[in-house]
């Protein structure tokens, strides 16, 4: 009966077209923040300094005109969007489509899915409140510095090296959403000759990133080298040490460019 209530009162503020519209905004912010990771890889590919992760985009725009006011949107559309993942994670996806089957192990995926996108997003929002109260961090020092306490010990070890394999599981799944164009299955429309691409070379430049910063943060506990655990922005500084890593970087920085336009992509016609 409990359940029963819960479920009708998610299916109601679901109903709410404000709510999905903050929801959406979700996504235009993931664009734009992407897009100042891709802008930040260049510069690196350039030999220019930066934090090419989620710290140094939201850093970046915090520095810009009117980046203060623009954070504190960051923080409500990043937290809608994780909310409205919670009711997915509860009602099943695509909460706004009631004629939706949601049986099967598939579905049961996707509400788990649902419930670990929620937890990046209610992180996303964390981050974006710190930068607007100027009290932000950069994502790899944190990083950095809970692996140095995780490393003391074996468990912890051995506990960075799960995360290590959750972390390449989610970019494999990225890359093969990616290539395989299953991304186009939370779309209300069939793709195109510009979101498609988009979407392919979107997901699978994210996902190589990842993948290479789980191999980072397995390599550093094996070696006991809590430098090199520093999340996204060690993976894009490994990959221009490189041989050809000038030219791997500008790849790289157009793929995770080409993310951020398919998240504007998304924030129009994703299903919600």
């Amino acid at each position: 009966m409990a359940e029963n209530r819960v479920s009708g009162a998610v299916e109601k503020a679901t109903d709410s077209t404000a709510f999905e519209r903050a929801a959406r905004a979700g996504h235009i912010v993931s664009g734009l923040v992407h897009l100042l990771i891709a802008f930040i890889i260049i510069r690196i590919a350039f030999g220019s300094g930066g934090n090419a992760d989620q710290s140094g985009a939201l850093g970046t725009l915090g520095s810009s005109p009117g980046g203060k006011t623009m954070l504190w949107i960051a923080a409500v559309a990043f937290l809608a969007m994780a909310l409205w993942r919670v009711a997915e994670a509860i009602v099943g996806p695509h909460a706004t489509e009631p004629g939706d089957d949601d049986s099967g192990a598939s579905k049961l995926f996707d509400r788990a899915k649902a419930a670990g996108v929620a937890l990046v997003y209610f992180g996303f929002a964390f981050s974006a409140f710190q930068f607007a109260r100027g009290t932000g961090q950069s994502s790899g020092q944190q990083s950095a510095g809970l692996s140095a306490r995780l490393m003391e010990n074996t468990a912890g070890k051995t506990l960075l090296v799960v995360a290590g394999l959750v972390i390449i599981a989610i970019g494999g799944y990225h890359v093969y959403k990616g290539v395989t164009k299953n991304f186009l299955d939370d779309l209300k429309v069939s793709g195109g000759t510009v979101i498609t691409p988009l979407g392919i070379a979107g997901y699978t430049a994210k996902g190589l990133v990842l993948i290479g910063a789980g191999v980072l943060v397995i390599v550093a506990s094996i070696n006991s080298d809590p430098s090199k655990a520093t999340g996204i922005d060690g993976a894009v500084k490994t990959l221009g040490e490189a041989p050809f890593g000038k030219f791997l970087l500008i790849l790289a920085g157009i793929g995770i460019a080409a993310y951020g336009l398919y998240s504007f992509a998304m924030a129009r016609y994703s299903r919600m």
